[in-house]
């Protein structure tokens, strides 16, 4: 039996908000998206919303996550972009304990090989509060099918290895 066999899968509480002025559920494919992987993958959906681009509303509702012992990773889509409207990663930022450099990085040179040059308008990013992952996507179902396939989802999975976000979960509030 193979080491990643011997693991067991360790199903996370994830919950999923989307940031857009312009859809509704009904509209929110990238949304939709996610909360279909993570369900295909054996995780349990804790929330979702739909929130227009407002740095405080999407504040208070990620607060509200990273304070439920029941949410252990909040995705979010949209509001990455470069307008004036985009405030995500300003909204995220302040809540943050630690950042995830490298998730933003990779994520961009993944994106670089399916849209090339237009992926530096992407602000992606990912960090750790209050025991809680976060990962701020863009808006496009492309982008988060590629950050959920390629970077989020094996590291949300415990059989990973040499090693994944899971692992760290119990260590994420050691002081």
């Amino acid at each position: 039996m193979s080491d990643a066999a011997a693991r067991a899968f360790v199903p996370v509480g994830i919950a999923v908000l989307t940031v857009s002025d312009s859809r509704g559920l009904e509209q929110d494919t990238s949304g939709r998206v996610l909360v279909e992987r993570l369900a295909a993958a054996g995780h349990r959906l804790a929330g979702r919303a739909l929130l227009p681009d407002d740095i405080y509303r999407i504040r208070a509702q990620v607060s509200a996550w990273i304070a439920d012992p029941v949410v252990q990773v909040v995705l979010t889509t949209g509001g990455t972009g470069l307008t004036g409207r985009d405030g995500t990663p300003e909204a995220v930022a302040p809540l943050l304990d630690k950042t995830v450099d490298g998730f933003g990085e990779v994520f961009r040179a993944l994106s670089f090989e399916e849209i090339g040059a237009s992926t530096i308008q992407s602000r992606a990013v990912a960090g750790v509060a209050n025991g809680t992952y976060i990962f701020c996507l863009p808006g496009s179902s492309g982008a988060c099918r590629t950050a959920w396939d390629k970077l989020i989802a094996p590291q949300l999975d415990y059989r990973t290895r040499p090693c994944n976000l899971v692992e760290l979960m119990p260590r994420l509030l050691e002081r």
